[in-house]
């Protein structure tokens, strides 16, 4: 995975200068994220009510599932989609993330906790409810700044967070998340074929941005490698919106070119960028 990013944001700007100097910062973020994963999967919740090296509160599923190493589920035939936004362009001043799974979240008191040790703040949240289910949805904020989330390395972080909590409490929801095959007791039982998955479209949004949306196979790490290669070819991202939905992400990026829209030659650049880094083959490094 790509992280060498430029200075930038979701909800800022970006400059595909100085991609060197975040580099360290990046992987420190992301394997914060990460560890934390193989901590909570080991820890036993029933044993333990703290893990001790990272402060997580452990608190019991909102919705008990039996056998799940087998495939069965006790409480339900069909698991719902599980589903995470992370959205930049709703409120000026922090970035909000919803949360969905049907009806089976609890309260996220853990995945509030895991949040503050990435060093942010939940500073408002709320529940609704859908045909869908229960949206649980959080302001959040840096903790040093009060402002919101302004690099894409953290963002990607608070999504690993989110997914690697729902994975842990939900074993369930493993089957139909990406990070499912290298965290979950149940791997995706299929998987996404991307050159079919893959949808890409740029269109005007005014006279002074572009929206480009982007949908794909999901992976950790694409939010980080999205905005590097928009950034690469000199496109601003102002803000966005980047949702996991399943083994699917989709984002929308409101874009700018030297503060105008994107022209269509530039466009076709920035596309085919994009379908060449999300659709070309990954080759084993044992192979060389």
């Amino acid at each position: 995975m790509s992280v060498a990013m430029a200075a930038c944001s979701l909800g800022l700007h970006l400059s595909p200068d100085n991609n060197n100097n975040n580099n360290n910062n990046c992987f420190k973020v992301l394997e914060k994220s990460i560890c934390s994963v193989s901590m909570l999967k080991t820890t036993s919740i029933a044993d333990s009510d703290k893990l001790s090296s990272s402060g997580f509160t452990i608190i019991p599923r909102a919705t008990a599932i039996s056998n799940v190493e087998d495939g069965n589920q006790g409480v339900a035939d069909i698991v719902p989609t599980p589903i995470v936004i992370i959205d930049q362009d709703s409120d000026p001043d922090a970035t909000v993330v919803e949360i969905t799974f049907g009806d089976r979240l609890g309260a996220l008191l853990d995945t509030m906790n895991a949040l503050k040790n990435l060093g942010l703040n939940v500073v408002k949240a709320n529940v609704y409810l859908d045909s869908s289910g229960k949206h649980n949805k959080f302001s959040i904020t840096k903790a040093d700044t009060g402002r919101k989330v302004d690099d894409p390395e953290l963002l990607e972080a608070i999504r690993l967070t989110i997914l690697n909590n729902m994975i842990t409490y939900h074993p369930e929801s493993s089957a139909q998340l990406a990070l499912g095959a290298a965290f979950g007791l149940l791997p995706p039982k299929e998987q996404v074929d991307v050159d079919i998955a893959t949808h890409l479209t740029v269109s005007d949004d005014g006279t002074d941005r572009s929206l480009l949306y982007v949908e794909t196979a999901d992976r950790p790490g694409l939010l980080v490698d999205l905005v590097k290669i928009i950034t690469d070819i000199n496109i601003a991202v102002e803000s966005g919106e980047f949702d996991t939905e399943g083994l699917l992400a989709k984002a929308k990026f409101h874009v700018n070119y030297q503060g105008k829209a994107i022209i269509r030659p530039l466009q076709l650049v920035l596309v085919n960028s994009l379908r060449y880094f999300l659709t070309r083959p990954s080759t084993e490094e044992s192979s060389f």
